[in-house]
């Protein structure tokens, strides 16, 4: 039996959808399950005889946690070390989600599993912390680190865009900010795969889609996109900005691409272009829609 805990967020509603289409055993959980309070944990569990603990759930409010540090390192650090102690009793195997964010991003090149994180807010340190929490308490775990998440469901760069598009005639974006998006049916598609298999090698992984690019560029895409399948039909103007430009109340790491060569070898994954994930899930959009034109 696999517990997806998180199953109505961005990808714990993915995984849902994939775990589903392929009739695996599981059971789901969201806010009605505390993953602050152990005993909640366990009276949730207690019955239960689980293969596989799935963490999708996450505090990612990034300028906001660094108002509300305590909440944050609970959900994100607290949360998980129960998560991998339940694991660890019940005899299951551990997956969660962490981030780029637990780099500083003064790399220039794309970063490997074993590059020292460095997290420059309180969002990267509580998911630092919730990592190590892991490390400590379960041997069987696999920690996927993605970035630059988007999908259908829940607040996300990609769903910002095509409503700005929407509401002005001018948009300034960061352009000096680099990494790799992440279409969270990618990433589902990745998880059950891994939870599917008998023998899994354990550790941290990384996976985004492909390709390097900075979010004006992501931006532009989206937009070329957007016409390209009928969403829009107006004229709007992308403005590049520098970091200083864009000023927020949380850090950004500069460069947080991250490399994908460590999962393609132990797990055979493919990763498709982030250019390539981004028009399906456009175009999926549009199907959705009925090709209705946006023209406020």
């Amino acid at each position: 039996m696999i517990w997806l805990v998180g199953n109505r967020g961005m990808l714990g509603t993915e995984v849902h959808r994939c775990l589903q289409t392929g009739n695996m055993g599981h059971i789901a959980s969201d806010l009605d399950v505390d993953i602050t309070d152990k005993k909640a944990l366990s009276k949730f569990s207690d019955s239960l005889a689980l293969s596989w603990i799935v963490n999708c759930s996450a505090y990612t409010a990034v300028d906001r946690a660094e108002d509300e540090t305590e909440r944050a390192f609970r959900i994100n650090a607290d949360g998980p070390r129960n998560l991998a102690l339940l694991a660890c009793e019940k005899g299951a195997r551990f997956l969660h989600i962490s981030t780029d964010y637990v780099f500083d991003g003064r790399k220039k090149e794309a970063y490997l599993e074993t590059d020292l994180p460095n997290p420059v807010g309180i969002y990267g340190r509580s998911k630092l912390q919730g990592e190590r929490y892991i490390v400590e308490q379960i041997d069987k775990h696999v920690i996927l680190r993605t970035a630059w998440l988007y999908g259908p469901h829940g607040n996300n760069f990609v769903q910002t865009m095509l409503r700005l598009f929407q509401e002005r005639k001018e948009v300034g974006v960061v352009s000096d900010q680099w990494g790799s998006p992440t279409l969270a049916g990618d990433l589902a598609d990745v998880i059950v795969d891994i939870i599917k298999r008998t023998s899994v090698p354990f550790g941290i992984f990384h996976f985004t889609n492909g390709g390097r690019t900075n979010w004006f560029e992501f931006a532009s895409l989206i937009l070329e996109l957007a016409r390209k399948h009928h969403l829009i039909d107006r004229e709007v103007r992308l403005i590049p900005l520098t970091t200083d430009q864009y000023p927020t109340k949380a850090l950004r790491p500069m460069n947080s691409l991250l490399s994908k060569e460590k999962i393609k070898a132990a797990f055979g994954v493919s990763v498709r272009p982030w250019q390539e994930a981004l028009e399906s899930y456009i175009a999926g959009i549009a199907e959705l829609k009925g090709n209705k034109i946006i023209t406020k």
